[in-house]
C-alpha cells in the first residue's frame, strides 16, 4: 500500500494533528506518524504506545460482547429489549429487538442525536459526568426521547441504542459493563492496553482528550467519567491490530459470529460506508472499519481482510485526525481499486 509522504505531511499540518498514525501488515508496521502531545500542559511528546481514546470505535466491543452471550444462549438477536427492560424506557417500542439495536435500525430516540445540530464540543450531559459509572446510572438520560421510526424501517446512527445494550448485559451477567467487555472480548483477544479508564484521573500513559486544535481544553466534562456501550475506550495502535486479527481468528466469537456481524445489512451513502452489526464496512471491498468522533477524540482503524493490513489514525483532538483519516483512507481506496 502507497502512502503519498507529501499529502500525508498536508495532513498532519492542516488541523495540527496529534495523536499516532499507523500501517501494520501482518507481524510488520510499515508507517508509524507520532505528531504532538500526548500531554499538552506538560509538553510531554506523543508516543505510538501512547493510550488514546476511540469514542465511538469501541462500540464493537459491546457489540462482540453481546454476540459472545448470544453463543452462550444467554440472548438471541431476535430477543424483544422489552423483555428485560421490563418497565423502564417505556417510549422503546415493544418491538425493538437486540439485533435492531446492534444495526442501528432499532428507530429508538437517541440522548446524543447525531443527526441533530450537534458538534463535539456541546456539553449534553443531563447528569452530573462522575456519576456515569455504569450502564444503569445512563437511565435518566435514555429515558424520555420518543420512538423516530418503526423498528427495523431505516437506518438511524444511534449512541443510545447501544448503551441500552449495555444495560441488557448489565442485566444478564449482574457484572459492571465494563467488567463484562474486559471477560468477554479483551481478554481472549489480549488486548492488555485496552479498556475504560476514568477521565478524572488518566494513567501517565494515556493521551487527554482536547476539543480543540490548540489550547488546553480536555474534555473531563463532556463527556461520562468512564465510557459506556456507545463509545469511550482508550487503546493502543499495537492493539487495535491485534484486535483485528484476533477477530478474524474466532478468538472473541466463533467465525461464524464473525461473519454474522460483518455481513452488510445497510447501505448507508451519506457516510460512504455499509453498516453491519457493531462494524462499518467499505462500500465495496472486504475491510472493516471502527470510528470515533466526539470531544477530543477523531478516530479511524480499518482492517483489510485479504493482506491482514490495519491503518489505525487515533487522534487526541476532535478535528485534528480527519485530514489524517481521509488521506489514508484515499491511499487504501487507491490500493483495492488497483
Amino acid at each position: 500500500m502507497h502512502v503519498d509522504p507529501g499529502a500525508l505531511d498536508d495532513a498532519v499540518a492542516k488541523h495540527a494533528f496529534s495523536g499516532v498514525a499507523t500501517i501494520d501488515v501482518g507481524d510488520r508496521r510499515v508507517l508509524e506518524r507520532c505528531e504532538g502531545f500526548l500531554h499538552r500542559g506538560l509538553r510531554v511528546p506523543m508516543t505510538a504506545e501512547a493510550r488514546i481514546a476511540i469514542a465511538s470505535g469501541s462500540k464493537a466491543f459491546t457489540a462482540l460482547a453481546v454476540a459472545r452471550l448470544v453463543e452462550e444462549g444467554l440472548l438471541r438477536l431476535d430477543q424483544r429489549v422489552r423483555e428485560l427492560l421490563g418497565a423502564d424506557l417505556p417510549q422503546i417500542h415493544d418491538a425493538v429487538t437486540i439485533e435492531q439495536l446492534l444495526s442501528h435500525t432499532s428507530g429508538i430516540g437517541d440522548y446524543l442525536d447525531e443527526e441533530a445540530d450537534w458538534e463535539p464540543e456541546d456539553y449534553v450531559l443531563t447528569v452530573p459526568a462522575h456519576a456515569l459509572t455504569s450502564a444503569e446510572a445512563f437511565l435518566p438520560m435514555l429515558d424520555g426521547h420518543a420512538q423516530k421510526s418503526v423498528p427495523g424501517e431505516r437506518f438511524s446512527y444511534c449512541n443510545g441504542g447501544y448503551v441500552v445494550l449495555a444495560l441488557l448485559l448489565e442485566r444478564i451477567t449482574g457484572e459492571r459493563y465494563h467488567d463484562v467487555v474486559r471477560r468477554l472480548v479483551l481478554e481472549p483477544a489480549g488486548l492488555h492496553r485496552t479498556g475504560f479508564l476514568p477521565l478524572n484521573a488518566l494513567p501517565a500513559d494515556a493521551a487527554p482528550g482536547y476539543v480543540a486544535d490548540a489550547g488546553d481544553l480536555v474534555n473531563t466534562l463532556h463527556l461520562p467519567v468512564l465510557g459506556n456501550g456507545d463509545g469511550g475506550a482508550f487503546t493502543t495502535a499495537a492493539d487495535l491490530h491485534r484486535f483485528w486479527l484476533a477477530l478474524l481468528d474466532g478468538r472473541i466469537v466463533s467465525r461464524g459470529g464473525v461473519a454474522a456481524m460483518v455481513r452488510p445489512r445497510v447501505d448507508v451513502p451519506g457516510e460512504r460506508k455499509r453498516y453491519g452489526m457493531g462494524f462499518w464496512l467499505h462500500p465495496k471491498h472486504d475491510a472493516l472499519i471502527l470510528e470515533g468522533y466526539d470531544a477530543g477524540a477523531s478516530f479511524r482503524s480499518t482492517h483489510v481482510i485479504a493482506t491482514q493490513t490495519t491503518v489505525s489514525v487515533l487522534g487526541n483532538s476532535s478535528e485534528g485526525g480527519w485530514p489524517v483519516i481521509r488521506a489514508l483512507a484515499d491511499a487504501i481506496d487507491a490500493d483495492l481499486d488497483a
